[in-house]
């Protein structure tokens, strides 16, 4: 596990129920850091990429570190010969990504995008509803993801993670649109806004932005994302068809009460911790997180390829470097197929 931070751990917790598997290894910032995630999931902490991936007893190299060492890490990975799964969004551009592609192409092995929203119960199951036949042809999707801010620090910085709200948040909608409507379909265009309206004072990337995004066919799809958004983590998604309509909120819960005593972790970005609160029983299952380990753990196993692969990290790349260019144009921009790799 390389990353010893929130979305390492969620990986991490992903792997529970799954058989014959245990992380070995795990890299992140700061000893002390890694030493508590060694301590609370039974891993040996090394501190470097390099030496984690070159270690015998490493299998499957998970890739959960902030966006600008996604590049480094897969190369670490494929120079040792490793399997490699990466989170989202794959690179801070397409240009990125397309590196991360060359290189585990070159080495010829196995490579898993960690998109967790596709792999969501509820997602999953409105995808065989679509299948049925049920809503007749889908024509639009639409996908609202808010919260009130990113709990790490590089997040904040535009130029070291590659962007704001637009490519942390639509990277999500983006893929989410492409599995309901269908990978078949490419994507011929996108418009696209966003702006500083709430956090000028700690990044110079967009807080809030919408992005439609057009298809070859003329369907689209609209993402609209927050980083000023109270109360919570949001996260809806939504898909219209000839005959009817699927709705689905991954940050909804059964669950609600009114505490006067903090009670520890409630969900992801909740802004309170006591007064009414809504705690999510199960949020690593809830989220797709479960059942996206397993899938990966048992395509790599099985030696077949996974649903989400480099290839889908690199469209998403590809769909948000025309979102950006849009925001500085106006108009609308074709999605342009990556061709030429980052420096080293």
């Amino acid at each position: 596990m390389l990353g010893s931070g929130f979305i390492g751990e969620f990986h991490t917790l992903g792997l529970r129920h799954v058989p014959d598997c245990r992380v070995v290894a795990n890299y992140g910032a700061g000893a002390e850091r890694r030493e508590a995630f060694a301590g609370r999931f039974g891993s040996r902490p090394f501190d470097s990429i390099e030496s984690l991936c070159a270690d015998p007893e490493v299998d499957l190299v998970v890739v959960s570190l902030p966006n600008h060492l996604h590049v480094e890490a897969v190369r670490a990975a494929t120079a040792a010969g490793k399997a490699v799964a990466c989170t989202k969004p794959l690179g801070r551009n397409a240009s990125e990504a397309f590196e991360m592609v060359r290189l585990v192409e070159d080495g010829g092995v196995f490579h898993a995008y960690l998109e967790n929203v596709v792999f969501g119960t509820e997602m999953i199951r409105m995808r065989e509803m679509i299948e049925a036949g049920a809503i007749g042809r889908p024509i639009t999707f639409r996908a609202r993801e808010g919260h009130s801010g990113p709990h790490a620090v590089h997040f904040w910085d535009a130029d070291l993670s590659g962007g704001g709200a637009l490519l942390d948040m639509a990277s999500h909608g983006a893929e989410a649109a492409r599995y309901l409507f269908g990978k078949d379909v490419a994507v011929r265009d996108v418009f696209a806004w966003g702006a500083t309206l709430v956090h000028g004072d700690r990044t110079t990337g967009e807080d809030n932005a919408m992005m439609i995004i057009r298809f070859e066919d003329e369907r689209a799809a609209t993402c609209d994302v927050s980083w000023s958004s109270k109360g919570g983590l949001e996260g809806r998604f939504e898909v219209y068809g000839e005959a009817g309509r699927l709705i689905q909120d991954i940050t909804s819960t059964p669950l609600r009460g009114f505490i006067e005593r903090p009670a520890g972790y409630i969900g992801e970005k909740a802004d309170v911790d006591t007064g009414w609160v809504f705690p999510v029983p199960d949020e690593t299952h809830v989220h797709g997180h479960d059942a996206m380990m397993q899938h990966v753990v048992e395509s790599f196993r099985s030696g077949t390829t996974p649903r989400e692969t480099f290839h889908d990290g690199l469209v998403v790349n590809e769909i948000l470097d025309a979102a950006y260019r849009s925001m500085s144009s106006g108009t609308w921009e074709p999605v342009a197929r990556a061709t030429a790799p980052v420096a080293a």
